[in-house]
């Protein structure tokens, strides 16, 4: 098992370190800037040996050059399917990254939707999963359509329930007061609507996150369940027919929310 430890960078970003208690080596998951990267490697004597990319969003890969310049040679693994300098493995679904520093294998996941290459990185216990599923929510469809999103997310909620999911923003605050308006009668949301917001009123970060608790209280995760259908055919004003129907009303909900 990993453990994955969350730097917070820009306005509200986590640039991730993934690492083994035995080990100095860890992989540095979508740094979008590289000081903080760089104060937390030296605080802890740590050494990359690897770079994960999900996507290409500049709040995710600015920190990049840098970082390359300050460790020259190191593997840049990223996505096949979108332009991002530094990347010098390009990977996709079905392909299969192997980290010896950790003694662990990653399997990578197309996940779609937030953009049209993104992927995410499962292995050690944990998913990095950027900007696709967050903590109690998930990203905004900006460059696919909302059945890749739809589709993407189910791919991470058949992961198995006890595997971290290292998100790339503090979103889950807001993410669950909108899971409280979609599903009211959810008493798992409330509560953990609750211990969000203490620990953010302590600057603790929410995540990562289970996905056995994301698919107790992610209305996103949720589309097939009665109250969630109810809502969203509510505000659609129509019958939904299909579970990605009634995700495409709710992200759109959320849009506005």
């Amino acid at each position: 098992m990993l453990t994955p430890v969350p730097i917070p960078a820009l306005s509200d970003n986590y640039i991730w370190i993934l690492r083994q208690a035995d080990s100095r080596s860890v992989v540095v998951v979508d740094p979008g800037e590289a000081a903080p990267v760089v104060a937390a490697l030296d605080h802890a004597d740590l050494h990359p040996c690897a770079i994960f990319i999900t996507h290409h969003h500049g709040d995710h890969v600015a920190g990049l050059k840098d970082l390359c310049g300050l460790h020259p040679g190191i593997p840049v693994h990223g996505p096949a399917d979108e332009p991002v300098d530094g990347v010098t493995h390009a990977v996709r679904e079905g392909d299969r990254v192997r980290i010896d520093e950790l003694d662990t294998e990653f399997e990578i996941l197309d996940t779609p939707g937030h953009t049209s290459g993104h992927i995410s990185f499962v292995g050690g216990g944990i998913v990095a999963c950027g900007d696709t599923l967050f903590a109690g929510g998930c990203g905004r469809v900006f460059e696919g359509t909302p059945e890749q999103m739809h589709e993407s997310l189910q791919k991470l909620a058949n992961l198995p329930e006890d595997t971290l999911g290292c998100c790339g923003h503090e979103y889950t605050v807001a993410n669950l007061t909108f899971a409280e308006a979609a599903e009211p009668g959810n008493r798992a949301v409330h509560e953990r609507l609750e211990r969000a917001r203490s620990a953010r009123a302590s600057e603790v970060p929410t995540v990562p996150f289970r996905i056995g608790e994301e698919l107790q209280t992610n209305p996103f995760l949720r589309c097939d369940e009665p109250e969630i259908r109810a809502a969203a055919a509510k505000r659609a004003g129509r019958e939904l027919s299909s579970a990605s129907e009634v995700f495409a009303v709710l992200r759109e909900w959320k849009n506005n929310f």
